[in-house]
């Protein structure tokens, strides 16, 4: 297989100059810029990867850690770094939790593993990594960027949201609409964004003068059978409600499916309220109100910021961006409710014949 040097010699020119041409990078005059491209044509030349990591040494690689591999959530963001990442000429590896051990390991481990493959940084999504993990990852904890979550020692390389006011601004959509008895299905409460999204719907309601101290919780893993699974239980418990928080968009899709099996009208029995507006929310039927979190913007300003450690760029870099709700048709004013709309979805008993008398 030939290489960059045998292109040079061909060519008759320097290293540098042949590699500045297979680059696209560099001055380089007329002429020899024509006797490089016909070497490469001649030689059936194509760069490796790892060549041109030893070569100008990088990578051209990010690495992308998330706590798993499923739902549409991570699947949006990924295509957003990756398109940002091929306009910049570079590329993504991922890793992923395999749910199989302890998330916080998990997430050592696979940024480490990200890191040893020699990517020229790395973008951490909502993991359960701690401040004094990061220490684990040498001088690689300079080229670092958190999506979604928040180090007090890197707060410049971190991008993310005020969840407790997503929460506030959830259960201000549900009151808005009279909506008072009211059941949450919450995320895995080892995950802070989670733990802050519910504090925030809690701390809304209680200054609207309910108690939340009865209100009906339920922990699930943010998936669509997590959300199918606890409205089956939350149904089967009898509690009285008329709308319903969940603390991720997925688990508010199973959690009408579950609804819509039982017979139960979304929204003219129950309203159902998501959170972070993930793009299959649009299309749910019916479609899902979400707490909107600008991931686009959050993501696009995140690689940018991880490009300029990287390369020393200035490209503009924004750390600000404010949460809202995305009103659709799951959200309306009280209805039946549930168990009353549960009751109602039973099909009547059928009516009892009177015995003919003989004769």
């Amino acid at each position: 297989m030939p290489t960059i040097k045998d292109v040079a010699r061909l060519a008759g020119v320097g290293l540098g100059t042949a590699s500045r041409v297979v680059r696209g990078k560099g001055s380089v005059s007329p002429a020899k810029l024509e006797r490089v491209k016909q070497a490469v044509e001649e030689l059936g030349y194509r760069p490796s990867h790892a060549a041109r990591s030893l070569l100008y040494g990088t990578s051209r690689m990010i690495g992308v850690y998330i706590p798993m591999l499923s739902g549409t959530f991570y699947t949006a963001i990924l295509k957003i770094v990756d398109a940002e990442l091929r306009a910049a000429g570079l590329h993504m590896m991922i890793a992923f939790g395999a749910g199989k051990g302890e998330a916080r390991q998990e997430a050592i481990d696979g940024v480490s593993q990200l890191i040893a493959r020699g990517c020229d940084g790395v973008i951490v999504l909502t993991s359960p990594l701690e401040e004094a993990d990061l220490a684990l990852f040498g001088a690689r904890r300079e080229r670092l960027v958190a999506l979604n979550y928040g180090f007090d020692s890197i707060p410049e390389q971190c991008f993310t949201v005020d969840h407790v006011q997503g929460g506030r601004l959830a259960a201000r959509a549900l009151l808005d609409q009279g909506h008072r008895e009211i059941a949450v299905i919450a995320g895995p409460w080892k995950v802070q964004d989670n733990v802050d999204r519910i504090e925030g719907f809690m701390r809304e309601l209680e200054d609207a003068g309910i108690d939340t101290a009865g209100m009906w919780v339920a922990e699930r893993d943010f998936s669509s059978a997590g959300g199918w699974s606890a409205a089956h239980e939350l149904l089967a418990s009898k509690t009285r409600f008329t709308a319903l928080f969940c603390a991720n968009d997925e688990m508010a899709l199973g959690a009408m499916s579950c609804f819509h099996e039982a017979g139960i009208h979304v929204p003219r029995e129950v309203s159902v309220i998501g959170y972070d507006d993930a793009p299959s929310a649009a299309f749910s039927a019916p479609r899902l109100t979400s707490v909107r979190i600008p991931w686009r913007e959050m993501t696009h300003n995140g690689v940018a910021a991880l490009l300029n450690l990287c390369d020393g760029g200035r490209r503009p870099v924004v750390r600000s961006f404010p949460v809202s709700v995305t009103v659709r048709a799951s959200l309306g004013p009280p209805g039946a409710g549930v168990p009353s709309a549960a009751e109602a979805a039973r099909p009547p008993a059928s009516p009892r014949r009177k015995a003919r008398a003989p004769g």
